[in-house]
């Protein structure tokens, strides 16, 4: 069973904005010869990092809803120029829209069991298709 990460998807209000990041920094990098990945530096280092890699994602909370995903290619560590550890979170280039979750605010990323993260949206139930506030209203009333 995969382990994920979690986290607060900081400075994106909405899921389209999520795309739009992640299509930008795809972008670069191909320009730059490099693989459509996109790296998000995170200050503390998982230490299940095999778990994480065996199938994970990371999930993005944005505006207060688990609303997509993206899967773990794989996690580097470093040291910055300040002298103090970081890692970089290597994500595939696809961000997979999740059923909404309600999730208070926290602080970094946790781990998050598979058996308790949200399943992804697709076919079944035609719920992408509306618009994101009205599938947020509806998650919170428990009906999606």
């Amino acid at each position: 069973m995969p382990l994920h990460l979690i986290k607060l998807c900081v400075g994106a209000d909405s899921l389209q904005d999520l795309r739009d990041w992640v299509a930008e920094r795809s972008l670069t990098a191909m320009a730059a010869g490099l693989e459509p990945h996109s790296v998000h530096t995170t200050r503390m280092i998982p230490k299940r990092v095999e778990e994480l890699l065996e199938g994970g994602s990371l999930y993005w909370v944005i505006k207060g809803q688990v609303q997509a995903r993206q899967n773990l290619i794989d996690i580097r560590s470093f040291k910055g120029e300040d002298g103090i550890s970081r890692c970089n979170l290597i994500l595939g280039p696809e961000v997979i829209e999740t059923s909404p979750a309600p999730k208070r605010p926290f602080q970094g990323w946790r781990y998050l069991k598979d058996d308790e993260a949200p399943r992804d949206l697709g076919g079944a139930g035609g719920s992408e298709d509306m618009p994101s506030d009205l599938r947020r209203e509806l998650a919170e009333l428990g009906l999606l």
